[in-house]
């Protein structure tokens, strides 16, 4: 069965499906089609989170010899391997990649990173990067223009892509996707971080699927029909087994029982495993007086520079004082650094700088676990995996992270959460606030400093926020990724 035409039993309609195809074949114009070429795959070790979480790389390229003939065989573990798909598009996507991987790395697995963006021959590629390009694009304008935001990325983000003819279209264009796939063992399980890696999959015959979606905001774009469905709160789980709300008030025919599992939040092993030392360190240092420690993330392109520019502005004085010290990851983008400290100039004096030095931020953040941190310290680290693994690796000892409510909304960690950047962001703040480890959305800068100054000076939220961490451990909350890996490894079929 076409999975463009019928999605989980209900027909698209024939404009619909036109569409896809058309669709399809204006990226076969564009980049061309490669289901024909026998690309060379290789595996070698990931040399910047390898060492962490065992990660090895698969690498997909057209033959050197020019031959078609690949020019050695990569050797795959077929009991102990698992392929984690993913695709370069924000940091959301491969900060989920990143537990999978931990978690399996831990039960023992070796985690193969399959990343879709990051193969230029490929048609799978050149697809992706212009989708991701014109996302990117759509992101910044919605951050300088408050008409486009709400006349159309917001209504795009929030039921743009619930609808089911939004999947129709990405399953036509997934199978330019597939050959990515075509010399990896059909027997190794795959863990798709993002609807197109599972989808590719599926396409390309693999037998062993699970599609870990993201968010807390039932999505028709999430949907890769053939795969194991994995979500993260029970909350989107009626959402996604009637697909509500995805052909407008239509009643759908729902998704197989089995097609659709709760697991929990995908988390690091490294987080869930120390849980209560760290917060019991959060605890101690609110308790002694010591500087309170804010973790600010910025993502994506620099959105919402304004609103973490105000929060370092007000909190310089505490700084000074030694009531509060600050992290500052920019990922990959030393511009959004630079436009800071023009903006604060203060910041070029006082800050201290770790700066595409992954073995200089390791130490710090070893260090920072049981020592003494104060001032303000600014992350940026050009390559992708160390810009986004510096998070995880100050998320132990910082006492509150603050951040869009993203992927990070699900992370054990205290968190403020900031104005959201796509309408579906929202959901994942409310159940951060419903299970007690996070803050409301603050929509405006005002709210946002009111919370500052909260966590600062309330002798109870921190607490309780660590207090409540510990209990959803305990319930299994954070179990997620050991969930998609244990699925994943019983080599289940639908």
């Amino acid at each position: 069965m076409d999975k463009s035409k019928v999605i989980f039993g209900n027909k698209m309609s024939g404009s619909t499906y036109r569409k896809a195809v058309r669709g399809k074949k204006g990226y076969v114009r564009r980049f061309g089609d490669d289901s024909g070429v026998d690309y060379e795959l290789t595996i070698r070790d990931n040399r910047h989170i390898g060492d962490i979480l065992g990660v090895k790389d698969i690498v997909v390229a057209r033959p050197k010899n020019g031959s078609g003939v690949a020019l050695e065989k990569p050797q795959f573990d077929h009991e102990k391997g698992l392929i984690v798909g993913n695709i370069r598009m924000g940091f959301g996507h491969y900060r989920i990649s990143m537990a999978i991987a931990s978690a399996a790395h831990s039960m023992g697995y070796t985690p193969y990173w399959l990343d879709l963006n990051s193969f230029p021959d490929t048609t799978c590629t050149k697809v992706i990067s212009a989708q991701n390009d014109l996302y990117s694009l759509g992101s910044r304008i919605s951050q300088k223009s408050r008409l486009f935001n709400k006349l159309v990325w917001e209504p795009m983000n929030y039921e743009g892509f619930r609808k089911l003819s939004y999947n129709a279209c990405d399953q036509k264009n997934a199978e330019l996707m597939a050959p990515v796939y075509r010399k990896i063992p059909k027997d190794i399980p795959v863990v798709g971080t993002h609807v197109w890696p599972a989808q590719a999959a599926v396409h390309a015959g693999m037998e062993h699927v699970v599609n870990a979606i993201p968010d807390n905001w039932p999505m028709a774009l999430h949907l890769a029909e053939g795969s194991i469905h994995t979500i993260q709160t029970h909350n989107s789980y009626m959402g996604y087994r009637i697909l509500n709300g995805m052909d407008g008030k239509r009643v759908l025919k729902p998704m197989p029982a089995d097609s659709l599992v709760y697991t929990g939040h995908y988390i690091d092993h490294e987080l869930v495993s120390n849980i209560e030392n760290d917060c019991e360190a959060r605890v101690a240092r609110k308790k002694n007086g010591e500087p309170m420690r804010f973790l600010l993330t910025i993502g994506g392109a620099g959105a919402q520079k304004e609103i973490f520019a105000a929060i370092i502005k007000r909190l310089l004085p505490a700084i000074r004082q030694g009531k509060a010290a600050l992290y500052v990851n920019v990922g990959d983008y030393r511009n959004v650094w630079e436009q800071l400290k023009e903006e604060i100039p203060q910041l070029g004096h006082i800050a201290h700088e770790h700066f595409d030095n992954w073995e200089e931020t390791k130490k710090f953040a070893a260090m920072a676990l049981g020592g003494e941190v104060k001032g303000i310290h600014g992350f940026y680290h050009s390559n992708i995996f160390e810009a986004v693994y510096c998070t995880n690796l100050l998320l132990r000892s910082c006492d509150v992270l603050v951040t869009k409510p993203s992927e990070l909304a699900f992370y054990p960690v205290p968190k403020l959460f900031i104005k959201r950047v796509g309408g579906h962001e929202r959901w994942g703040a409310i159940h951060s606030a419903e299970i007690g480890d996070g803050t409301l959305e603050c929509e405006d800068i005002a709210h946002t400093l009111q919370m500052v100054e909260l966590f600062m000076n309330d002798e109870h939220l921190l607490q309780d926020m660590c207090d409540n961490i510990v209990k959803n451990k305990q319930m299994g909350i954070y179990d997620g990724a050991y969930k998609v890996v244990e699925l994943a490894m019983s080599r289940q079929n639908l």
